[in-house]
């Protein structure tokens, strides 16, 4: 059964000598907002992560590949991966009711069309969290996804550093000779930010996604750093995971009103933050609205 209850949540993590989601068409600085200066990571990075986990927890649910997986419901595999043809997944759901897709159209039986859908909800974790858009040459629908998360700020501005970089090696003789080559590398000194994620009960109805994905995606967010190590990345590490539950599937207070009670700034006395500990977390409990209830996952 899908998940019954409106959730809101905020989520900290921080990043000290390091680039947490650089830009590619700024030579892959760090994003920054031009105006204030403040840090940016996109929810499409905060996402990859998620399924990187997923994947790496459920390996043994990734179909193979050549494409010729089982066609049972694994649950637990990952539609957007690395090299991953989409196209040669919808045409697994269509063999799964030995249905042959045609053109960039769904089955004109409702409910073979339905069938298509639902099972590729069922097979891909990423689906059923954050919806999919697959209504490409072989069309197997479009589903909107019950997890949706914004993009990350910093909490304070932040400032790149750039560095130079050469290597020792050459690639062949002739360029024994020659200057090493020179690159450049990008981090900030430290960094804490702050996203805001929303899951809806409504959504969660229509890709199935239950409590066991729940679950999981509250431990994919507080452990996927651990399991994301690069030189580029720096150190990573998630902070902070507080989450609004509400008792009805349409939510009992409204979300803005519930991120407020969760206020962070500088200890005083701190002019530049250079660790989490230069950092005050405040949380107010009082006075929770009805049918809201906090919970602290980190």
């Amino acid at each position: 059964m899908s998940i019954q209850n409106r959730y809101d949540f905020v989520f900290l993590f921080d990043v000290k000598d390091g680039n947490p989601n650089g830009d590619p068409d700024a030579g892959n600085l760090p994003r920054v907002d031009a105006e204030t200066g403040h840090g940016l990571v996109t929810d499409v990075a905060l996402k990859r992560k998620v399924r990187n986990y997923v994947a790496m927890k459920h390996a043994g649910d990734q179909e193979a590949t050549d494409g010729k997986g089982d066609l049972t419901a694994n649950r637990f595999e990952i539609y957007v991966r690395e090299r991953a043809v989409l196209n040669r997944q919808h045409q697994r759901a269509y063999a799964a009711y030995d249905l042959k897709p045609e053109a960039k159209k769904l089955p004109k039986d409702a409910q073979h069309a339905r069938r298509v859908t639902g099972w590729m909800c069922k097979n891909f974790y990423d689906i059923r969290a954050f919806g999919a858009v697959m209504s490409t040459e072989v069309n197997s629908g479009q589903v909107r996804g019950p997890v949706q998360l914004t993009f990350a700020r910093s909490i304070d501005p932040v400032v790149s550093a750039e560095h130079a970089i050469t290597r020792m090696a050459v690639t062949n003789e002739a360029d024994l000779e020659k200057e090493r080559t020179m690159g450049r590398k990008f981090t900030i000194p430290y960094g804490l930010y702050r996203a805001h994620g929303f899951i809806s009960a409504h959504l969660a109805g229509e890709t199935g996604f239950d409590e066991q994905d729940l679950e999981l995606l509250w431990e994919a967010l507080k452990s996927m750093f651990e399991h994301d190590r690069s030189a580029a990345r720096g150190e990573m590490a998630t902070r902070g995971l507080f989450v609004f539950k509400h008792e009805s599937a349409l939510g009992n207070a409204p979300a803005h009103a519930l991120f407020e009670r969760i206020q962070i700034k500088r200890k005083d006395g701190v002019e530049v933050a250079r660790d989490f500990m230069d950092y005050e977390v405040q949380v107010n409990e009082t006075d929770m609205p009805p049918g809201v209830t906090l919970l602290r996952k980190v």
